[in-house]
């Protein structure tokens, strides 16, 4: 039998309520722009706690394993949340296998107390493990270096700020930033356009390029640095589409492929191919059924409408390296080039204003679909030079050692 926590002095939706566990993590993503899902997950977990009404360690630890698999069911990828979840969920369970610690026998209260305190400890350096990767991982950033990178992952982003910000005012590295080509308002990559906005605040040269040039670049790289949702038990990883592909033209390019991520990713799976991960994915799906409509759409993104109202600006589809718009001095680009469509990608505008739409999904959202932006894939650890976590650089032969500590 599920059993649901009333609200006592914890949050309150309305009135008396009973607790709702996902709302709550959806309210503290919405709230702070810089809260990685699993660690929200652990924070509503803890809120959970704080306004449950379980009177023994039976029904605490029930009710955290309900509320945590209600959670999961409740977005389409949960890997990066289990993470997190699981291993509060382990941490909890070690804390009350050390009866010494919790006060007098019998007396829950003080056993509730001591979670709680726990809990909110564990949250706490959870948070502080993204600057101790910024901070250490910076020295990887060298001088000259060209460094490319991809998504829109916080950590790789708050490493490249704090390499920016040890440079002593000039900063001697450039960026080469991956983003997606169909990207929207409502895609992940807003974050990556928040990214590329702050480090060129920052002075440092970042170039935004198409997916589809990752090879092509590869020749001014000096390495690559990406972000990951999950770090599986082989010392893989799993992150956003595109990165397995990456890190195969890494590899044969012969340029170092860096791994960053907390150590509350990673995860107790031990997937053997793409095809072998705990969701559903919708990336290859074969029809033979004819949309007219897509069709229209793809055959005027292909050819001029002859409607566009700005005549003195060229869209700058072609230029991979820089997304600044180039104004034309003589005759409309529609007479100099017929062929080019009219609208432009939205990552060629880095001063369009992009919501955060990822840290507030809607309460009822469909299952994601075929181009989805949350798609994942699986990048095998021979294809990883290393991982830089908060607990050091590590070898991906050696993330199991690692698990190993983490949860035994």
């Amino acid at each position: 039998m599920t059993r649901i926590a009333t609200v006592g002095n914890g949050p309150k939706s309305h009135g008396n309520e009973p607790f709702d566990i996902v709302k709550t993590y959806r309210n503290l993503l919405s709230s702070d722009p810089d809260l990685t899902m699993p660690v929200a997950a652990i924070e509503a977990l803890v809120l959970l706690l704080t306004s449950s009404q379980a009177s023994t360690i039976s029904e605490t630890l029930d009710l955290l394993a309900t509320s945590t698999a209600h959670l999961k069911r409740s977005i389409p990828n949960p890997i990066s949340l289990s993470a997190g979840t699981d291993l509060f969920q382990r941490y909890l369970i070690t804390t009350l296998q050390r009866p010494g610690q919790l006060g007098p026998a019998g007396d829950f209260r003080s056993i509730r107390a001591h979670l709680l305190s726990n809990g909110r400890l564990f949250v706490q350096r959870a948070k502080e493990s993204r600057q101790k990767i910024a901070s250490f991982g910076r020295h990887f950033v060298r001088d000259g270096a060209t460094v490319l990178t991809n998504g829109g992952s916080r950590v790789v982003g708050a490493l490249l700020k704090s390499a920016a910000d040890s440079s002593s005012g000039s900063v001697r590295f450039r960026v080469i930033y991956v983003l997606n080509s169909t990207t929207t308002n409502t895609t992940p990559d807003a974050e990556g356009h928040s990214i590329v906005r702050d480090l060129r605040a920052k002075n440092v040269p970042v170039a935004t390029i198409p997916e589809s040039a990752v090879a092509y670049s590869l020749g001014k790289v000096d390495m690559i640095i990406v972000g990951a949702e999950g770090v599986v038990e082989n010392g893989g990883i799993i992150s956003r589409l595109g990165t397995y592909q990456i890190g195969l033209l890494a590899k044969a390019a012969g340029k170092p492929f860096y791994v960053v991520a907390e150590s509350h990713k990673f995860v107790r799976l031990y997937p053997l191919s793409q095809y072998d991960l705990p969701i559903e994915q919708k990336v290859i799906e074969f029809s033979t059924a004819v949309d007219d409509d897509e069709d229209h759409q793809q055959q005027q993104q292909r050819e001029p409408t002859g409607k566009h109202e700005d005549a003195n600006t060229i869209p700058n589809k072609n230029n991979v390296m820089d997304d600044e718009e180039i104004p034309s001095t003589g005759p409309t680009w529609k007479e100099i080039t017929p062929s080019i469509p009219e609208e432009t990608p939205e990552y060629f505008s880095p001063h369009k204003n992009i919501p955060n739409t990822t840290t507030d999904p809607t309460p009822n959202s469909p299952p994601r679909t075929k181009g989805d932006a949350d798609a994942v894939d699986f990048t095998p650890p021979d294809l990883i030079s290393a991982l830089i976590t908060e607990s050091g650089v590590l070898t991906p032969s050696a993330v199991s050692e690692e698990l190993i500590k983490i949860w035994f």
